[in-house]
């Protein structure tokens, strides 16, 4: 997988936009609330952070490459290291689950 992948299963979510924020940072959000974060130049630590649910975030942070998320791990966020510490299949149940997360907590007013 690579951020322009991403950036395209993502966008293809209802409602999904993206926002460059922080210098080099793409967030990408629904309802105005981020639900995966990547960065232009994942040398700088992490490539993709997104949210996970409980059960998701201790079984991956488990694993070698993925780590709690600097500064959102409390919110059960998880960062990879690169991008292939996920297969397609998993990184296409991860940011679905992310995202859907996300939108459950939305307002109904906000929700796609």
């Amino acid at each position: 997988m690579n951020l322009e992948w991403i950036r395209a299963f993502c966008l293809a979510l209802p409602g999904a936009t993206e926002q460059v924020q922080w210098g080099n940072h793409l967030q990408l959000k629904v309802g105005g609330k981020m639900f995966a974060v990547t960065t232009f130049e994942p040398a700088e630590g992490t490539a993709l952070s997104f949210k996970a649910s409980p059960e998701d975030f201790a079984e991956l942070t488990e694993r070698p490459g993925i780590i709690p998320a600097p500064y959102l791990a409390r919110a059960q966020w998880v960062a990879l290291e690169t991008f292939s510490a996920l297969r397609k299949a998993e990184y296409e149940r991860l940011l679905r689950a992310s995202y859907d997360l996300v939108v459950a907590r939305l307002p109904k007013s906000k929700r796609p």
